[in-house]
Formats: structure tokens, C-alpha cells, sequence
């Protein structure tokens, strides 16, 4: 036989002992990211008002993707979603009652450019502060004068609160996340059919909170420190040394307009957030995503005047400022642009 006759048909037995895509991606990993933080986090974009902005001229263009042409939103079949009590295919709705978060722009993002089927865990709870409620296990607790302090403030509203008791909040959050990732890797087969026999790989984690930490100066300034605790504690106990993990800054308001950002509590709260993407071991793998460059100008030039038309203003928010207006368009962009930060992590490309 001829050699060129030869290494045809060993490039054809080669062709034929490759597994399509379709079983290459069966066969293959789940990469499993997780999406942690309070409520901009659980989601507030209102769905009402993005089925208002899938048709409007501004905004149709960026949400066509999502629907089919008669506004009859899409389901992804290789993105998962688990947020506590809910879980399924990722689609719209993920978020508070009637509404989506981050996970929807991330979970196209991501879905789009891997391979491999994606679960997304989310563990997010409103109101919640990293330095007390998500207060990872190296960072230890405040001091007796400040619990003490913090005691008696509980008593004035609860007299027979002990300081056990205030002890006992620090880290229930924390707690509560691991809580959910255990539950989600230990029956991810019974809560996913279509995951059953393959594996799980943690491939990244997303922070997204910060208000509750904002507003007080104490938790602000030790922001930096309990978030660098926070990052090693989650890499010791999820087993994944190099976790690699997305900050989402702080941004409601937009960019900063004034003269002194060292005089302004948020701008000094930002710093303080992106600081810890800044400790030498996180080089490389841990990233920072500026979400105050995705606020809408329109959006808040609407929502100074909602009270006298709330049905105009829906077309275009449907939240307070703190929730960054409830807006769709500033909610979709916020988690394709986590999406697109968390694959540089990884080395790969968005589509």
C-alpha cells in the first residue's frame, strides 16, 4: 500500500475513533462557578422591564439573544443554576421574585465560551456585611470592647441577648454558603438528571457585595483585611488552593464626578474592595470588575422623576439607586462583564 494511501486511512480510523462534541462534552467536566454576595447579588433587575427593553430600539439589540423573536425568553441546555431552593437550566428569573441577577449575563457569557456544561451555585442573601455575617473563620472576631460594645446595643432591643449570641452571628453567612456548595456538589446528579456521571470541577467564585459594609465606618476600613481572609478561607475550605475569583466592586451611582475621592465614603469603600485583588498571592487569580462604569445614564435620569409616572419609569428601572435602579440593561452588562473577567482568569476567550 501506498504511504500517502496508508496515512489516509490512518487519519481516517483516527477521525473515527474521536468522540463527536456531543460525547466528548458528556464524557467531560462540569465546570462549576459560584456566585456569592447580598442583594445585588440575589438580583433585582426587573423582568416587567425587560419586557419592556427586549423591544425597545435602545436596548433590543443587546437582549436579542434572549428570546425568540415573540418575546418568549430561551433556556439554556448546558448552563445549570442552583440558588437555594431553586435550581434548573439557566433562564430568566433567577433572582428576587420577578426578577434576575448577575447570573444571567454570566451564564451566557461562560456557556458561551466553554466547552463544558456550566452549574452555577448561587448563595447570595440581602442584607448581609462581610464583617460580620460572611466574617470567614482566619479573620477571628473584633475585639471584647467592640463585642461588648456590640452587646449592648442588642440588649436595648433584645435584653436577654448574651454574648454567645452575638458572638454566634459572626460568620453565619459564611457558614450558610458552604453550607449551600456542600449540598449542591453532595446531590448535584439528583438535583441535575442531565449532570448524572459526570464530574464537578470548581472553576471560580464571584463576590458581589458591599453595601452593608459601606455605610459603616468600622466595617469599611477593615474591608480590604476581612476580604482577604475571606478569599484563603474559601480556597482552604472548598479544597481549591487557586480558586480563581472575581471582586465585583461596588457602583451604584456611576463613576465618581466630584473633586476628592478621599473624602467620599464610597469612593473610599471602593478603594478599599479592589485593595485586596492587590495582596501578592493573588496575582493572577484574583481580579476586579468596576461595575459603576455600567450604570445607565437614561435610567437615572428617569428615576428622579418615577413618582410622577411610574409606568415611564418601568421602562427603564424598577428599583431604588442602591439596587443599581433594578435595571436590566445595567444588571445584564454587570454579569457579562464578571463573565468575561472570570474567563481571562482561566485563560479563555468570550464569544
Amino acid at each position: 500500500m501506498k504511504r500517502r494511501h496508508i496515512l489516509v486511512l490512518a487519519a481516517a480510523l483516527a477521525a473515527a475513533a474521536r468522540p463527536s462534541p456531543e460525547a466528548a462534552r458528556a464524557a467531560g467536566k462540569v465546570k462549576v462557578f459560584i456566585l456569592v454576595g447580598q442583594s445585588n447579588m440575589q438580583g433585582k433587575a426587573s423582568l416587567r422591564t425587560l419586557d419592556h427593553q427586549i423591544k425597545a430600539e435602545r436596548t433590543r439589540k443587546q437582549f436579542a439573544h434572549l428570546h425568540d423573536g415573540k418575546g418568549n425568553y430561551l433556556v439554556r441546555d448546558d448552563v445549570f443554576i442552583n440558588f437555594l431552593d431553586r435550581h434548573g437550566k439557566l433562564e430568566v428569573g433567577y433572582g428576587s421574585k420577578g426578577r434576575f441577577g448577575p447570573e444571567l449575563g454570566f451564564g451566557w457569557t461562560v456557556g458561551d465560551a466553554l466547552d463544558e456544561p456550566v452549574l452555577i451555585i448561587k448563595a447570595a442573601y440581602g442584607g448581609r456585611s462581610l464583617f460580620r455575617d460572611f466574617r470567614s473563620p482566619s479573620a477571628g472576631l473584633p475585639d471584647e470592647a467592640y463585642l461588648h460594645k456590640e452587646l449592648e446595643r442588642a440588649r436595648k432591643r433584645k435584653p436577654e441577648t448574651t454574648l454567645d449570641d452575638v458572638k454566634k452571628m459572626y460568620g453565619f453567612a459564611y457558614r450558610d454558603m458552604l453550607g449551600e456548595v456542600s449540598n449542591v456538589r453532595r446531590n448535584y446528579q439528583t438535583l441535575f438528571p442531565e449532570l448524572q456521571g459526570k464530574e464537578l470541577e470548581l472553576a471560580g467564585m464571584v463576590w458581589f457585595q458591599g453595601w452593608n459594609d459601606m455605610i459603616n465606618a468600622d466595617y469599611s476600613a477593615a474591608y480590604t483585611e476581612n476580604l482577604v481572609h475571606f478569599i484563603k478561607d474559601v480556597r482552604k475550605d472548598l479544597g481549591a488552593p487557586n480558586l480563581p475569583f472575581v471582586i465585583g466592586q461596588l457602583g451604584v451611582g456611576g463613576p465618581y464626578q466630584g473633586d476628592d475621592p478621599a473624602k467620599d465614603k464610597k469612593e473610599v469603600f471602593k478603594a478599599n474592595q479592589a485593595a485586596a485583588a492587590d495582596w501578592p498571592e493573588f496575582k493572577g487569580n484574583v481580579a476586579v470588575v468596576r461595575t459603576d462604569q455600567y450604570w445607565d445614564p437614561v435610567a437615572a435620569e428617569a428615576y428622579k422623576v418615577w413618582r410622577e409616572d411610574i409606568d415611564a419609569w418601568r421602562h427603564h428601572g424598577d428599583d431604588f439607586a442602591y439596587h443599581y435602579l433594578g435595571s436590566p440593561k445595567i444588571i445584564y452588562e454587570i454579569g457579562e462583564a464578571f463573565g468575561k473577567k472570570m474567563l481571562d482568569l482561566l485563560g479563555k476567550s468570550a464569544k
